[in-house]
């Protein structure tokens, strides 16, 4: 793995928490909502973020 710049590093970590937000923001709208069409789609956003947030964390290990 290259070495990232403490530039890159910070946009990283900005990156990440913004997935890591919207994972959590996705997850409660899906339990808060009664109508399983919307839970499904809000599920499946957060699946998306939460694949976003693993990649980007390959990145640091």
């Amino acid at each position: 793995m290259a070495n990232l710049t403490s530039k890159e590093l910070s946009a990283l970590e900005d990156q990440l928490s913004f997935e890591h937000t919207c994972v959590c923001k996705y997850q409660a709208a899906a339990a808060e909502t009664g109508e399983t069409a919307l839970r499904d789609c809000f599920r499946q956003h957060a699946g998306v973020h939460q694949q976003n947030f693993n990649t980007l964390l390959t990145f640091l290990r």
